[in-house]
């Protein structure tokens, strides 16, 4: 007869029981379901055209050079969100959370504290510097940091026959005022107007360079997009509609160029858009409060302008600050000295230009002065191969304009020649070959630049 179960028995039988549940569990479900939670180390918010490719590949490229490896991507809680994952040398897991709703989120998330750095494809507003004033100069050397150049792109069906606009016929058309293909010489019957989400710096940007300039606003019935690419694939899908995008999300629509003012029409090409003489070109940047602690929000500003940050930003579509030496056309419209340095000089890639109101470089500008300092070292042009060229825009007194443009030369000539350049010469050619209308202020701007050409 079998004897009775002591409580040391009952003990044995209770240990081993639990034993075979925990290894049916651990069968059953994998061990990192039970792992610790990742620490999310660094939190960026704002621009779709930054956090949809261009964010995401920074990221894990800070992270390899910070030495994380398997370094993965997940979806976020919501769209247009994602976590980049890494481990550290202890093994522990890290992350960066990367929203990307829009330009405008990412101020409010520098405010009230839900992330540390704030993608942005515009300058910041003035209502947004004075709600973040508190936290130091938002538009210091420091805390605006460009990261990369991006056209934005007018695009339209691939079947389309039309070949370019004028800014002032795109902003009729996006008015609603122009409603067929044939008021525009095409063909195509009712026009279908694609745009970006009022949250999103690539309207913004859009709204300031060709609505607001001519004195109107979007048309109502316009459909609207949170994302670059999904606009994108709505136009191609649509033999008559035509919409806004950053240059990386073309994709498979096509480019028209683009004229403003007195400007040539110009295409969306990497070129045009590195100089920021096509007239939709813009800056992306990345704001980080003066005196931000993160570590990681310090290390991915200083990986975003370093060399292989800037070949990321060339990889994913945008365009790299590095500095390239450009050959340009010589035309016959060209004045004639202008046209002397296109026939025996090559342009670099890169234009200064200067705060708004003065003669101080922007803070492009600046970092500029460095990258142009180190190609000329590079390929040996410290010795009087240099030539500097100013613009501006027109004056009562032409003599003026001439005298304005030579002085911003001069100004990059005093920066360069602390880097130890002997330049070859210094000439300013006034309101010559504008590169925007001077209607407006915004164009004016854009006009008054110093350009580099190397022998």
């Amino acid at each position: 007869m079998p004897r009775a179960m002591t409580a040391s028995d009952k003990d044995l039988w209770g240990r081993a029981l639990s034993m075979l549940l925990l290894g049916f569990v651990c069968y059953a479900f994998p061990w990192s379901v039970f792992a610790a939670q990742p620490t999310t180390v660094l939190r960026i918010q704002g621009s779709n055209t930054i956090g949809a490719k261009l964010g995401p590949a920074l990221v894990k490229g800070m992270m390899e050079e910070e030495g994380l490896r398997s370094i993965q991507q997940t979806p976020g809680d919501r769209e247009n969100e994602v976590h980049i994952l890494g481990h550290d040398a202890q093994g522990n897991q890290v992350q960066v959370e990367l929203a990307a709703h829009g330009s405008s989120t990412g101020f409010a998330a520098l405010k009230d504290g839900s992330a540390e750095l704030a993608a942005s494809s515009r300058p910041i507003k003035d209502a947004e510097f004075q709600d973040l004033a508190n936290f130091g100069d938002l538009r210091s050397q420091y805390a605006e940091q460009v990261i990369a150049i991006d056209g934005l792109a007018i695009i339209q069906h691939p079947a389309n026959p039309l070949r370019a606009l004028t800014t002032a016929q795109l902003a009729a058309v996006f008015a609603g005022e122009v409603k067929t293909w044939e008021e525009l010489g095409g063909q195509g019957g009712a026009i279908h107007l694609y745009a970006r989400d009022d949250q999103s710096g690539t309207y913004d940007t859009f709204k300031e360079l060709v609505l607001t300039r001519q004195g109107k606003s979007l048309a109502a019935g316009a459909q609207r997009f949170e994302s670059n690419d999904k606009l994108s694939a709505a136009v191609s899908a649509d033999p008559q509609g035509i919409g806004f995008v950053g240059l990386a999300s073309i994709n498979q629509a096509r480019a028209l160029a683009i004229a403003d003012g007195d400007s040539q029409a110009m295409a969306p090409s990497a070129d045009l858009i590195a100089t920021e003489d096509y007239p939709l070109s813009r800056r992306l940047f990345l704001y980080i409060k003066p005196g931000e602690q993160n570590r990681w929000a310090k290390a991915l500003v200083q990986f975003a302008q370093g060399p292989r940050g800037q070949a990321i930003v060339g990889q994913t579509g945008f365009v790299a600050q590095q500095v390239q030496a450009i050959k340009v056309q010589a035309q016959q419209d060209m004045p004639p000295s202008y046209r002397e340095l296109a026939a025996g000089a090559q342009r670099l890639s890169v234009n200064f230009r200067f705060q708004e109101g003065n003669a101080n470089l922007d803070n492009k500008a600046l970092r500029d002065v460095q990258r142009v300092l180190d190609y000329l070292k590079q390929t040996s042009k410290l010795e009087r191969k240099v030539v500097l060229v100013g613009f501006g825009d027109p004056k009562e007194d032409p003599q003026r304009a001439a005298l304005l443009s030579k002085l911003r030369a001069m100004a990059v000539r005093r920066e360069l020649t602390r880097g130890g350049v002997v330049l070859r010469e210094v000439t300013g050619l006034g309101d010559e070959l504008p590169v925007a209308a001077n209607t407006a202020e915004e164009g004016r701007i854009r006009n008054r630049r110093v350009e580099v050409w190397v022998y």
